[in-house]
């Protein structure tokens, strides 16, 4: 069988020409590339492929036309999987029936659910391209392995190309069951099954978060059975273009005041997520609702929303563009009580706007106007046209009377299905629509136009698999829909989703620049040796990622006493002055890993994190990042700055935030750039801390706030502590 690839046949050429969105020359190299690896992999069924794109940037796209490419190579079947929803499997039909109706009508080709199969096929049947989409459910599985069993319509010989869709979700997995042995979970099972099924099946999965299926060992071997290997042999990376927006523009800069990034982050409270769990007349009252503090970021999501549309209506009208409809998303629980109370809130949020549109205008007027506010400051930073307070207020006021905005409550796999449009993604009914509920919107489901998204998530461990695919406001936006885009979380939320993007980033530039070893796992140990760690073994939460320049530094905290932090601060003088001179202290320095420790130490001793606002900082990680960054070397190094007087917050309202730039790029930022190249550098950044009459500043005593630069030469390295490293 030739491995040279046909480019010219009857399907491929014909998607490309009807496709929607034109394909680009890397997509096209992304899509030849794989389909060549695909077809020329031998045994076929022993090594998947990965095709890896990042959330909502085209991945179905993408991996359609890799179908379409391998229909004209010699491929008979494809099979896809979905996430064992009804709605996701739905979703994937109808993309596919409409990619590919030209060829259904021609009776080229059909395409199946598998719990729709017909009762038999005929031989003419048998000679048309086949699609088989299928749940990873158990009744889905039993159905297409029987197919793949009957002997009378071959399937276990024709060429077929198995698509494992959301391939880290269901498709692996192992546990310990009563007796503690360990035992696949059923999707790994079924999978297995069916690749050992035919010997003319290849193998690719597609996903955005790679992790556990990257960290696979090469064999596995359960209860004495070998599963075939699900750890990809090759990657292919979904290329995207400018106009995608995914976790960079959300995580990257987003300390920058001077990037729009910084101004989308919205923070609500614990306090808050509790009261929207359940109604509760000691949190929140519903008749309270735009007044209470309670619900302040739930009142600012409705309310930035409306506001928004209104701006985009009207810079549609001044561009004379068509009318674009939004969307906003609230995904805090899995309960649909919680989301029936969430909704109860919204409607009120919003029957309340309409009632003081007309009864009391000035507060009205006072409620639009601070959204205004807020939302020009993205839209000023954007170089966008923006409308008068006066005709965005007017604006307002038809959206509420002409009932343009519509709250739906959607828990359920009937009630996403039967909202679903031709093409499979969630139908905008109305100008603005307000969706709130559960896992059923999470992966998979597409969200156009989501300008507002209000996530609460908040679970025991977050699993770097599975809380990025949550974040539907990622994909291809416009520039003046991120302008007035708005993201409410928890800081804890925040936090891990952070750390979860330098993760991304990190493996993501590894696999573009080839490197064979790709990425560094390390763990530390309770004798605080830091040593490399068996990748297969990692759990990817409460992670670190190392890489060049790197800052590692507590963020959202108060100083203990003034008394108190007042000794600490001595006994930290003391020791560097002990140790160096003052001329020696007035520029970057040479010290003792050790010593640093001991002073790291006593920092921390000052420092309370604001825990219960889900502020935390991991000093254990900060410290093992040094001793792997030194290595053999004894000495690392250290800058002073003395006499700071960084506030503790910045910012107004749901945008008050903890400080977290004692530093700045093009000072101390240069230093270590100078300086940290072999090792890391630590500065300390002596501060004040003087009190505030707002009571929202420092104790009243000056205190060490640690920052690590890493070094220039560090690998980029996925770091986490032994307590958390194995399963």
């Amino acid at each position: 069988m030739s491995n040279e690839i046909n480019t010219n046949g009857m399907y491929y050429p014909y998607f490309l020409e009807h496709a929607k969105f034109p394909f680009t020359v890397e997509e096209r190299k992304c899509i030849t590339s794989t389909v060549t690896k695909l077809k020329g992999m031998k045994p076929y069924r022993d090594h998947p492929g990965m095709l890896l794109g990042k959330i909502q940037s085209g991945k179905t796209k993408t991996f359609i036309a890799i179908m379409a490419l391998g229909f004209d190579n010699d491929f008979e079947v494809v099979v896809v999987f979905t996430k064992g929803t009804k709605a996701l499997a739905t979703q994937t039909e109808r993309r596919i029936n409409d990619e590919f109706k030209s060829f259904i009508k021609d009776d080229e080709l059909d395409v199946y659910d598998v719990m729709k199969l017909p009762e038999s096929f005929t031989k003419w049947e048998l000679k048309k391209k086949i699609v088989i989409v299928c749940k990873k459910q158990k009744d889905n599985f039993a159905k297409l392995i029987k197919l793949f069993k009957n002997e009378n319509y071959g399937f276990n010989s024709k060429r077929t190309l198995i698509i494992d869709d959301e391939a880290d979700y269901a498709s692996i997995g192992y546990k310990k069951n009563k007796e503690k042995e360990l035992e696949a979970n059923l999707a790994a099972q079924e999978l297995d099954k069916l690749r050992k099924l035919n010997d003319q099946i290849s193998f690719l999965q597609v996903t955005a978060t790679p992790y556990s299926l990257y960290l696979q060992p090469e064999n596995i071997e359960v209860q004495g059975n070998v599963f075939r290997p699900i750890r990809p042999a090759f990657t292919e990376l979904v290329p995207v273009n400018d106009g995608y927006i995914g976790s960079d523009f959300y995580f990257e800069n987003d300390d920058d005041p001077n990037t729009v990034g910084h101004h989308l982050h919205c923070e609500i409270s614990k306090k808050e997520l509790m009261a929207l769990k359940k109604e509760d007349g000691r949190r929140f009252k519903l008749e309270d609702a735009l007044t209470s503090d309670s619900i302040l970021g739930i009142r600012s999501t409705v309310i930035n929303f409306i506001v928004g549309g209104a701006i985009r209506q009207l810079q549609d009208e001044h561009s004379k563009d068509k009318l674009r409809k939004l969307s906003c998303l609230v995904h805090t629980e899995v309960a649909k009580s919680s989301h029936n109370w969430q909704k109860q809130v919204v409607e009120k949020i919003h029957s309340e706007l309409k009632r003081i549109a007309d009864d009391d205008k000035q507060v009205f007027q006072q409620l639009i106007d601070i959204s205004y506010k807020d939302l020009s400051k993205t839209v000023n930073l954007n170089g966008d046209y923006l409308p008068s307070i006066t005709s965005v207020i007017a604006r307002v006021q038809d959206i509420l009377k002409d009932e343009m905005l519509m709250i739906a409550s959607v828990n359920s796999e009937q009630q996403v299905e039967d909202m679903l449009d031709d093409s499979g993604q969630l139908k905008l009914r109305a100008p603005l629509n307000i969706f709130i509920g559960g896992n059923i919107l999470d992966r998979g489901i597409t969200i156009n136009n989501l300008t507002g998204f209000y996530y609460g998530r908040s679970p025991k461990q977050f699993q770097q698999d599975t809380v990025l695919q949550h974040c539907r406001m990622f994909g291809y936006r416009p520039s003046e829909d991120l302008a007035v885009t708005r993201f409410y979380t928890e800081a804890s939320i925040k936090k891990s989703m952070k750390a979860m993007h330098d993760s991304d980033a990190a493996l993501r530039e590894q696999i573009e620049n080839n490197k064979d070893k790709g990425v560094v796992f390390i763990q530390g140990t309770a004798s605080g040796i830091v040593r490399p760690c068996s990748p297969n073994k990692i759990i990817l939460s409460n992670t670190t990622t190392l890489k060049p320049y790197k800052r590692l530094l507590p963020v959202g905290f108060q100083t203990k006493s003034k008394h108190e932090t007042n000794l600490i601060t001595a006994k930290i003088d003391e020791c560097l002055n002990a140790n160096f001179s003052e001329k020696q202290l007035e520029e970057p320095f040479l010290i003792n890993k050790n010593l640093a420790l001991e002073i790291i130490d006593l920092a921390k001793s000052a420092i309370q994190m604001e825990e219960k606002e889900g502020y935390t900082f991991d000093w254990k990680a900060m410290k093992d990042a040094i001793l792997y960054m030194c290595g053999d070397k004894q000495e690392m190094w250290c800058l002073l700055l003395k006499n700071r007087n960084n506030k503790r917050l910045a910012g107004e309202g749901s945008h008050t935030k903890y400080v977290a730039t004692p530093d700045t790029a093009k000072t101390e930022g240069r230093k270590a750039r100078e300086n940290a190249h072999d090792v890391p550098m630590l500065a300390l950044f002596r501060q004040n801390g003087e009190k505030s009459e707002d009571g929202k500043g420092w104790c009243g005593a000056p205190f060490f706030w640690p920052l690590v630069y890493a070094s220039g030469n560090v690998k980029t390295t996925i770091y986490t502590n032994e307590s958390n490293a194995y399963n």
